[in-house]
């Protein structure tokens, strides 16, 4: 029996399916993502001044991003492999709320988008931190995160419509 249906990921017979991009124009594509970490006055204070007994936290979450966004599609099903030719992250300490944040840029010129390899450039980078910091506090806090901006591609350009969006961290990746 086969229906037809409007998603994208089903196939007529209701199966999971990756969506073909072979016709889909080569466009130039980026996407800016963030999404932020809160700790314990005690594991924000050694993440500022490089002192916690696992080494330099924020220089391994970059690389574990980095490597996250390489292996979106190893880890969401129906993500295509992307042949990425930017992957960024950055961390900004916000000592009032004792957060890190944490924003992933990824760019590349191919038929479909890279919101999810900036998602979990984020995420795994988020993760790392906690797992680095964890032996400090345990009850750490991963949340907020979400695609700033996405340019390029069918959909056109679009950007979350707040104040974080233009603001300098974001504009450098620009």
């Amino acid at each position: 029996m086969t229906t037809e249906t409007n998603f994208t990921h089903i196939n007529e017979q209701g199966k999971a399916n990756m969506v073909d991009v072979t016709e889909k124009n080569v466009t130039q594509r980026q996407a800016i993502a963030e999404g932020y970490i809160r700790m314990s006055e005690l594991a924000f204070s050694k993440l500022k001044v490089n002192q916690h007994a696992k080494g330099d936290v924020l220089s391994i979450a970059r690389i574990a991003g980095i490597q996250g966004a390489k292996r979106c599609s190893d880890l969401i099903p129906l993500c295509h492999p992307l042949m990425l030719s930017k992957v960024q992250i950055d961390f900004e300490t916000l000592d009032t709320s004792r957060q890190v944040r944490i924003i992933a840029l990824c760019k590349l010129a191919g038929q479909t988008g890279v919101e999810m390899e900036a998602l979990t450039a984020v995420s795994v980078a988020a993760l790392t931190l906690f797992d680095m910091c964890k032996a400090v506090d345990p009850l750490m806090e991963i949340d907020g995160i979400r695609v700033l901006k996405k340019q390029g591609g069918k959909s056109g350009d679009w950007q979350v419509a707040d104040k974080k969006v233009g603001d300098n961290k974001v504009e450098q990746l620009c």
